[in-house]
């Protein structure tokens, strides 16, 4: 067995199903550490979205301007501004027809950002089912490429008359580097994924307040104009 203790020399002395496995591990790093910068910039993003947005929404502007201002961005709406197209907009059409009570009209209003909200949370959790998957079960493929690796060494060694460390470490070294590599993609997957999971849920209480809140004002709106149409009645 070869004496050269590289990385790449100890990869090329491994077993076929030991090389398998390390590129199976070194793909999955590499497919992880894309997803970690993607999820990166999109919550990040959606994080100061909804920051500049509710900046706006509660500074004091009309409802309707702000709606007509969104609905006109060329960029694809995300995030609270969804919730807010999806929620002034089955507010209008419902008051518009003059269908039903108050209180159907803020059932559909409310019914109408829960869907939104439902959709844009699906959205920041893209890619985060990958990464709790890569953490929990790379180090057991790499654990599975070590133990095959040493019970290829320990064969081979069975096979001498006189065994020596220097005849048997290469063949250890190769199979520990498949747990190693296990590790190194295992670990930053799962801080990535405890983090961005703690950056989706705050996300998804921020605009369940915002719903929330935005109801509230809505509701308000459309009792005031109920007491007014009673009144001219």
């Amino acid at each position: 067995m070869s004496a050269d203790i590289t990385f790449f020399g100890l990869f090329l002395e491994a077993s076929l199903l030991v090389q398998a496995v390390m590129v199976t591990l070194l793909l999955a790093s590499l497919v992880s550490w894309a997803m970690i910068f993607q999820r990166k910039a999109i919550l990040s993003n959606a994080l100061k979205t909804a920051r500049e947005f509710e900046d706006k929404f509660w500074s004091g502007v009309e409802l309707s301007s702000l709606y007509h201002e969104i609905t006109h961005k060329q960029e694809a709406l995300t995030g609270v501004e969804s919730l807010f197209k999806a929620g002034f907009k089955e507010f209008a059409r419902f008051r518009k027809g003059n269908h039903g009570s108050v209180q159907g009209l803020m059932d559909a209003t409310h019914r109408a950002m829960r869907v939104s909200l439902s959709r844009e949370v699906d959205k920041l959790e893209t890619n985060l089912p990958f990464l709790a998957t890569v953490g929990s079960i790379s180090p057991y493929i790499g654990l599975f490429g070590t133990v095959w690796g040493i019970m290829n060494a320990f064969i081979a060694l069975g096979e001498v008359k006189q065994a020596t460390l220097a005849m048997v470490a290469p063949g250890i070294a190769e199979a520990l580097i498949a747990t190693a590599m296990g590790l190194f993609a295992a670990i930053p997957a799962v801080i990535a994924y405890n983090r961005f999971s703690h950056k989706v849920e705050k996300l998804e209480n921020s605009y369940i307040n915002f719903i929330e809140e935005f109801s509230s004002i809505l509701h308000r709106q459309a009792l005031s104009a109920s007491a007014t149409e009673k009144q001219g009645a």
